[in-house]
């Protein structure tokens, strides 16, 4: 248990049943009435975010979700195989546990996963990930100056937009979250 005053970004809450994730939260002291706590929770197996609203000192119920280092090893069928870093047990997770960010998987990479009572909830990968283009189309020589972007496979088998300027070979850093562009790497 615990109470609005230990509210904090990543807590898990247990409230009806389901796991939920404090993405934001902010205390409220109106002038008029009592203070209370503006969080958005993220449902940790569905993803769904909801606005809630406690009054504060409320207690509420916390979930125990312990996060730990992992590296991916490879894709087997239709599961993805992790080894624990400590013990060096292996697991396969499915690939609606791993999600989207399952795109951006390279083989020997350090991920995190959280664990509620011995199940895994999500895989956290790195928030950048650097990556090779497998293939893009070549720029067009007036195109450079428009800042317009082109598809690219990058070697994962994912395909983002990148600008013009980007050839085949070259080192992406890419945002895991959102699968956006961030920038050449320089090698």
């Amino acid at each position: 248990m615990a109470t609005t005053a230990d509210f904090k970004n990543g807590l898990v809450l247990n409230q009806e049943g389901q796991l939920w994730q404090i993405t934001e939260f902010q205390h409220v002291k109106p002038g008029k009435g009592p203070a209370f706590v503006r969080t958005k929770l993220k449902n940790v197996l569905t993803g769904k975010t909801v606005d809630k609203t406690f009054n504060a000192g409320v207690k509420v119920e916390t979930a125990t979700v312990d996060r730990r280092d992992f590296t991916y090893l490879y894709h087997d069928g239709s599961d993805y195989v992790f080894m624990d870093g400590e013990t060096y047990d292996q697991i396969n997770i499915a690939p609606t546990t791993v999600g989207d960010g399952a795109r951006f998987l390279l083989e020997n990479m350090p991920v995190q996963i959280a664990v509620h009572e011995g199940a895994p909830l999500y895989v956290e990968l790195p928030v950048t990930v650097e990556l090779e283009v497998q293939h893009t189309d070549p720029g067009l020589q007036g195109d450079r100056s428009t800042g317009g972007t082109k598809p690219a496979t990058l070697e994962t088998g994912a395909e983002i937009q990148v600008p013009l300027f980007i050839n085949t070979g070259d080192k992406l850093k890419v945002d895991s979250r959102d699968g956006s562009y961030l920038g050449r790497v320089n090698s």
